[in-house]
Formats: structure tokens, C-alpha cells, sequence
């Protein structure tokens, strides 16, 4: 095992994960290059797997658990939240896809394809990009950002454009999402003001007032 692996497999840090600032406290006394250097050693032996640039994680012998993939996702590319159909899954609407993690976030789209999975984030321009998110504790002392069900549908509403109620109405969430009818009457328009009111898309709110109008608990 090399040193920097032995330091941080003591160090034992949550799912494995740590970045260039722990690697630079645990070698206070090296160069940048110098640590660089031990990095690349490490991932080259395979004792250290590179998630992107300054993120990283301990390869699974070395690690007791697994890091969470919505934790994976938030440290990758932020600010963002985990929504689309990751979040429907999460909600227990939809079966999860399990081969993506897919976020939202106002910066431009972006695809990692990781020794973790591959997580990829799509571009939703929002006056508040915090409306309808959730924060969720996941294990090992995680936290991640996750869209509430409403949210996660009107963020794959501005995503697929070519979707309207006149034309598409809930059969879009009943036959091409497959939520089942009594789960979609179920979900929640607590915050429906605040999301839709973050969104400057007319298509994608007139869609959420007639989903209101149809399913909602009033």
C-alpha cells in the first residue's frame, strides 16, 4: 500500500471520498507537484480511483463503505439537485435507473462518466432554483439536494419541449413515465406556488396548473 493510501485509508474518511485539500493537510510539509506525484502513483497501482480532477476515492479494499451516489453527484457539479427520473425513482414513482444519476443545475450540461457511474446534469434556467428541493440525510452523514415529485416533473417538462397538456395531458406521466394513476394522485402541491413561479415557461406551468386541476388534493 502506498503512503498516501496508508494516511488516508487511517485518515478513514465517509465512502472513501476526499479531495486535494485533505491529501495537501495530510502532506503539509510537500510541494503541489510533490503530491500530484503521489497521486498519480496511487491511481496508477489502482489503490485510488479519480472521480474528476481534485476528487477522489479509496478503490473498494480499501474503503468499508461504498460513498452514496446522490453525495457522488452534489460533490461532482454544483450547484445542482438530483431530479428527472433519478428523483421519480427515489420518490418510489417510477422504477429507478439504477445506470445514471441524472441532476438539474443553471450551468451548462455536463456528462462524468466515472469508476462510480455515470452522472449527468441538464441545464433548467429557474428564478429559484431551490424551489421544490428537498434535503435528504443519506448515510455514512451525507446530505444531498433532491427534487420533490412535482419538481422532478416540471423540470422534465422544460426539458422536453415538444410536450404540452392540450397534447399530451397526464397520459406524458401515465404512459411515457409510467406513474401509476393512484401514485400521481398521491403526489404532493404543497409547494406548487413556489415552483411554479420559478419556471418562465408558460408551456411548463400551464401543464402544472392543469395537472393541479386534475390531481390535486383541494
Amino acid at each position: 500500500m502506498k503512503t498516501l493510501t496508508e494516511k488516508v485509508f487511517s485518515l478513514a474518511p465517509p465512502g472513501g471520498l476526499f479531495n486535494e485539500t485533505v491529501v495537501a493537510n495530510l502532506f503539509p510539509d510537500r510541494s503541489k507537484g510533490a503530491r500530484e506525484l503521489l497521486l498519480d502513483r496511487a491511481i496508477k497501482t489502482g489503490e485510488i480511483l479519480r472521480i474528476k480532477r481534485g476528487l477522489y476515492v479509496l478503490n473498494s479494499e480499501y474503503r468499508k463503505t461504498d460513498p452514496p451516489p446522490f453525495a457522488v453527484a452534489a460533490l461532482l457539479y454544483s450547484p445542482s439537485h438530483v431530479s428527472l427520473e433519478t428523483a421519480l425513482g427515489y420518490h418510489g414513482l417510477i422504477p429507478e435507473a439504477v445506470y445514471q444519476v441524472a441532476s438539474v443545475t443553471t450551468r451548462r450540461r455536463q456528462i462524468f462518466e466515472t469508476p462510480l457511474g455515470v452522472f449527468s446534469y441538464h441545464c433548467v434556467p429557474s428564478r429559484n432554483p431551490m424551489a421544490g428541493v428537498e434535503v435528504i440525510k443519506l448515510e455514512q452523514s451525507f446530505w444531498a439536494f433532491v427534487a420533490t415529485p412535482l419538481r422532478a416533473v416540471a423540470d422534465l417538462l422544460y426539458l422536453n419541449r415538444t410536450i404540452t397538456w392540450h397534447k399530451d395531458g397526464p397520459g406524458y406521466l401515465l404512459d411515457s413515465l409510467r406513474i401509476e394513476d393512484n401514485d400521481l394522485r398521491e403526489i404532493s402541491f404543497d409547494r406548487f406556488d413556489e415552483v411554479v413561479t420559478a419556471f418562465r415557461s408558460r408551456r411548463v406551468k400551464h401543464f402544472l396548473e392543469r395537472l393541479q386541476r386534475e390531481y390535486g388534493h383541494a
